[in-house]
């Protein structure tokens, strides 16, 4: 974590608005509401907005489960988002990558038996991370995977949890209970 205490707090149920709750409410109903969104309910209109778009990226994309996690893994590791990191190792489990699939996101595209689709995720990732663009060749080398449709939300995934990297790490979002860290414990 970056921050050992929040800039913006995560409310409390009871310091949530009218409009908070109604944006929160679906979240609330299946359970516990997580820390990001605890802090996104400080600005309901913005997290109504938001939430439709997180909602594409992490449950309508095109791309497989454990493809799509290890991208969000090396997106968070790049920025060094520790939260991010954590509740993904969660969702990447659940998903069933292993713990040492896990750790490839952190190795990163030239780790040693690396499968060559997961090599180009990361490899795609560390470039839109690093210059905001595919190179021909780590292109020509996906869309022997993927469809146009698969590619664009590859991209939109790399972007989208990019983007809330830098919002977790500046606003300060702590770990929420039983989430692991970088070590995966």
């Amino acid at each position: 974590m970056r921050l050992s205490r929040p800039r913006i707090a995560a409310l409390a149920d009871e310091q949530f608005n009218a409009d908070a709750k109604e944006v929160l409410q679906p979240i609330a109903s299946k359970g516990a509401v997580l820390n990001i969104f605890r802090t996104m309910a400080n600005h309901p209109s913005l997290a109504k907005r938001w939430m439709v778009f997180a909602n594409h990226i992490l449950g309508k994309s095109t791309l497989d489960a454990k493809e799509r996690e290890l991208v969000i893994l090396r997106i968070g590791f790049l920025c060094n988002a520790g939260y991010e990191w954590g509740q993904h190792v969660v969702i990447a489990r659940r998903v069933g990558l292993t713990d040492e699939e896990i750790l490839l996101a952190q190795t990163g595209p030239q780790s040693s038996g690396i499968s060559p689709l997961y090599g180009l995720l990361l490899q795609a990732t560390d470039e839109l991370h690093g210059d905001a663009h595919i190179s021909d060749v780590t292109w020509q080398g996906l869309v022997e995977h993927y469809n146009d449709q698969q590619m664009m939300d590859l991209v939109f995934t790399v972007g989208q949890y990019n983007l809330v990297s830098m919002a977790l790490n500046s606003f300060g979002v702590q770990l929420d209970e039983g989430i692991p860290g970088w070590d995966l414990r």
